[in-house]
């Protein structure tokens, strides 16, 4: 839908249409669709976000990979 904003990170299930707008790191799914968990807790998310590691060179990423594997370690490493 125009005007909705979904946030980094979330999962938007198969054929959901999006009425709302849509909280980073959430899972949605359905007619409408509808929040049905987050991926990580508020504390990771916040953390995850403010890092905005996806603005970091692809060097970068590609250095810390096996971080990304484990979102506490990656969190406690670069967050």
């Amino acid at each position: 839908m125009p005007g909705i904003h979904i946030g980094n990170g979330a999962i938007i299930g198969s054929g959901a249409v999006v009425t709302h707008d849509v909280e980073p790191y959430s899972v949605v799914v359905g007619v409408p669709a509808k929040s049905i968990k987050k991926r990580f807790s508020d504390d990771i998310i916040e953390k995850i976000e403010k890092s905005e590691w996806w603005n970091w060179s692809h060097d970068v990423i590609k250095e810390r990979y096996e971080d990304f594997k484990n979102i506490e370690e990656f969190v406690r490493k670069w967050c």
